[in-house]
């Protein structure tokens, strides 16, 4: 029985743990071969062999021009093109209006700005008609949470690149959505959790569905919008939220 995803060629930012991480195994589940980046060699290494499927690890940082370079130099040589883009590389820190700084908006919109526009503008030359790129938004971006206003700005931002591109890229046939997630448990959240007496419930309460969604519900949905499921649908932000935003 033929994979979903058998022979296409997918690169996925910020892929060695969390999000990115439970993405490219689902990818590589359904025979795509997967190029992950991640800043921390060792935990790249663990996270590819466990990734399988002839999965590749590049180190880097989306922040650095040459480090992506490198990404696509070696999908270039490998394969000559690429299918699915996942640009969710990302980081998240907290400021309250009055204590912000310029090295915490530098930190955020380096990463999630700059370093997703040019995750998805250096992919282009390999990409073709039916590919797809997926950006990992946040329900920040629709949200108004204290001490987090860069952080929901680079999201509120990453939602209007999706439209924007989408009419960049409309006459090659390249689709752009978003998905953005709601109170995830990765091993980021984990952190904030055993850090924040009471944490887990606060977030739980936020949620309609009263649960924190796990890494692999949100990893579907990006597989949805990379396959020919969801060939009619661009520009949009799919929340994987239990009803946070919505409700």
């Amino acid at each position: 029985m033929t994979r979903q995803f058998e022979n296409k060629i997918v690169a996925i930012t910020g892929g060695s743990e969390g999000i990115g991480f439970a993405t490219a195994k689902l990818f590589a589940s359904e025979g795509a071969q997967v190029y992950v980046t991640g800043r921390r060699q060792e935990r790249l290494d663990e996270a590819v062999k466990a990734i399988g499927n002839g999965a590749v690890g590049i180190q880097g940082d989306v922040g650095n021009g040459a480090d992506l370079d490198r990404l696509y130099a070696r999908i270039k040589r490998d394969h000559g093109r690429l299918d699915v883009v996942f640009a969710n590389a990302g980081i998240s820190e907290s400021a309250p209006l009055g204590a912000l700084d310029e090295a915490h908006f530098d930190r955020l919109f380096g990463t999630n700005i700059k370093g997703l526009i040019f995750t998805v503008q250096k992919a282009l030359p390999l990409m073709t008609a039916g590919s797809s790129v997926i950006l990992t938004g946040s329900v920040v971006g629709s949200k108004g949470l204290p001490s987090l206003s860069i952080y929901s700005a680079t999201k509120a931002a990453i939602r209007s690149f999706a439209r924007t591109w989408t009419t960049d890229l409309k006459s090659r046939g390249i689709r752009v959505n978003v998905v953005s997630p709601g109170m995830i448990h990765t091993p980021a959240m984990q952190t904030y959790l055993q850090n924040n007496a009471g944490a887990e419930d606060a977030l739980k309460q936020m949620t309609p569905l009263e649960r924190l969604g796990q890494a692999e519900e949100v990893a579907k949905a990006v597989l949805f919008l990379a396959s020919s499921d969801s060939s009619f649908i661009a520009g949009e932000e799919l929340f994987v939220d239990g009803g946070c935003v919505a409700v």
